[in-house]
Order: structure tokens, then sequence, then C-alpha cells
């Protein structure tokens, strides 16, 4: 089975804006990116901490889904 990654909140805003998200804000301890879709924004926000914690990056992993697809998900998320 595979296992999440390690990953850090600003790991996760890279990948996530090479996704096509864009900053909608980016003050303090979070991050908030955005994307338009079907003419309405849809949003995500991200903590900016060194180790995302697991239950959070679950979290964030089942949020993106409507951002980015599975498999793409899949290969950021897990290790093999």
């Amino acid at each position: 089975m595979s296992k999440l990654r390690v990953l850090s909140g600003k790991d996760i805003i890279k990948f996530l804006q090479k996704e096509g998200l864009e900053i909608e804000y980016g003050k303090g301890s979070h991050c908030k990116l955005f994307k338009l879709i079907g003419g309405e924004k849809e949003s995500i926000t991200i903590p900016l901490h060194k180790e995302i914690a697991k239950g959070t990056l679950r979290a964030i992993y089942n949020q993106a889904s409507r951002f980015v697809s599975q498999g793409e998900l899949k290969k950021y998320f897990y290790s093999d």
C-alpha cells in the first residue's frame, strides 16, 4: 500500500500552481489558492508549515481532487 509523503506547505503550493491554481493571498500562516471552474471561484487553503500533519495532508488531497486529476495527485502525495 502507498504511503503519504512528507510535504511542506510550500511544496504543495508549488505543485498546485503548476496545476493551474493561483494564489489569492499568502499572509501569515496560511495561503489561499483559487481556480475558476464553470465561472465560479473555487478555493483551497494550505497551511504554511514545514511539515504538514498526515490528517491535514489527506484533507488537502481530498479538496485538491476538485482541481487536479486523481492520478496526478496520487503521484505527488503518495510514495510507491
